[in-house]
């Protein structure tokens, strides 16, 4: 069978199981599997001899599998992942959002602003959009349904807001793009600093605009809070702050590697849990519980990914895609752009990961030939990504927020809050493709 052929069928079958609601894991997995073995037994112009390709097939397989789950920087996913669970169960995020309640709780829209930058700092702990979107949707939406905000904009703000951790520092997703496209991680996590910073800007703008718009939405709080309440709230930012100084600044100053910063940033989270007695050992139990759960998914997501472009590559399908492509004579802006809307079309019914390890084999090599920095591209993908968790009709982290949010928060309300948000989206999109600079200042500053 013609390369061409099989890879093009291999990766309709894997289309269709996916639109079957087959997890991805499986669906990139048995099409891989299926893929290498059709390819060592019916070689081109030669007959179909399965016993040919069955020693071959499961050599791939089994050191393909190996080598990655062996990857040196996979180890910081779940020490980033159990980052996130610990912070919450020491309640590190509660006291950040109690913290920025204090301060901004009287202007217009403040509790929507407190909850937005409270996804900021959660995400530059953690990582993980969902986490921040589920441990935010907790704390924040009861809090400002209590104090009247409208349905719209509390849930759509947690929900923008957890978006974040997708483009912030530590980002795991910019560690699996990091393992898949071979680039540095530390270059990943500092290029997505300023077009997180932009994003978290936009969304307080837009809390800003929508509360001036639209007063009943976002009603004054009839708290009063002393001086000796704001001192107090100082004093719990500390934990965030330290994790902070150990994760960001190690990292651009050199003092620790990715790897290193995850682990111990984990370990400084669970002495603070200890020494303050937030975190008890049930508490502990639970986020270690559920860091195993969610890391065991990414892995065999990954695994299948893996054994997936190993496939594309034998097949070769890649170069003569890219060769097709630059002899129509596409401009390199043309191709961006086309890319965007195919992103932000599939970004409308796959999870995350799931589009970052299917389309990578694809595009990767395709802003090669071009010679488009590739740390520049993933931050471009990131964005686009941070953008599919709000977009119906999947929106992740939208029917995260659903989840974790009183009856009275509907599927629909939540959607309609994250349309003003997905306005500012699309201008930073903009930007960070416009200019390159945005995402490349930071990493060539550092070196």
């Amino acid at each position: 069978m013609e390369p061409l052929t099989l890879a093009v069928g291999v990766f309709i079958a894997a289309l269709t199981l996916l639109v079957l609601r087959v997890p991805i894991a499986y669906c990139l997995g048995l099409a891989a599997c299926v893929g290498l073995f059709l390819f060592f037994s019916w070689r081109p112009g030669m007959e179909f001899i399965p016993e040919r390709g069955i020693r071959p097939t499961l050599s791939l397989i089994g050191s393909t599998t190996y080598g990655f789950v062996h990857s040196f920087p996979l180890s910081m996913i779940p020490l980033f992942i159990g980052l996130g669970h610990v912070s919450y169960k020491a309640r590190i995020t509660t006291d950040l959002f109690d913290a920025l309640r204090v301060f901004l709780v009287r202007l217009p829209g403040g509790l929507a602003i407190a909850s937005v930058v409270g996804c900021g700092g959660f995400s530059a702990i953690t990582g993980s959009s969902v986490a921040c979107a589920s441990a935010m949707g907790r704390i924040a939406v009861p809090e400002m349904l209590r104090q009247g905000y409208s349905a719209r904009l509390a849930a759509g703000s947690v929900a923008a807001g957890g978006t974040l951790g997708s483009l912030i520092p530590p980002s795991l997703l910019f560690v699996i793009y990091a393992i898949f496209t071979e680039q540095s991680v530390k270059n990943l996590f500092l290029a997505g600093i300023i077009p997180g910073l932009l994003s978290l800007l936009g969304f307080i703008v837009t809390i800003s605009v929508w509360a001036r718009l639209k007063p009943t939405d976002a009603p004054r709080a009839e708290e009063q809070f002393t001086r000796q309440d704001r001192i107090d709230s100082i004093g719990k930012l500390w934990p965030v702050v330290l994790l902070l100084i150990v994760i960001v600044g190690g990292i651009y100053l050199g003092v620790f590697t990715p790897t290193e910063a995850a682990a111990i940033s984990l370990s400084l989270a669970m002495v603070i849990g200890a020494l303050r007695g937030t975190l008890t050992i049930r508490g502990l139990w639970d986020a270690l519980d559920i860091t195993v759960r969610q890391t065991a998914m990414i892995f065999v997501i990954a695994i299948g990914a893996k054994l997936f472009v190993s496939f594309v590559s034998l097949t070769r399908i890649t170069p003569m895609a890219l060769d097709w492509i630059q002899a129509t004579g596409a401009e390199p802006m043309v191709v961006i752009a086309a890319l965007v809307v195919f992103y932000l079309v599939i970004g409308m019914f796959l999870d995350s990961i799931g589009i970052l390890v299917l389309t990578l084999p694809f595009t990767v090599p395709l802003m090669e030939g071009y010679g488009l920095d590739l740390v520049w591209f993933g931050v471009v993908v990131i964005k686009l990504l941070e953008i599919g968790l709000i977009t119906p009709p999947i929106g992740l982290n939208v029917f995260v927020i659903k989840a974790c949010s009183p009856p009275a928060v509907t599927l629909e309300e939540v959607f309609r809050g994250v349309a003003w948000f997905l306005v500012l989206d699309a201008l930073v999109l903009v930007a960070i493709i416009g200019w390159p600079s945005l995402s490349l200042l930071i990493p060539n500053a550092a070196g």
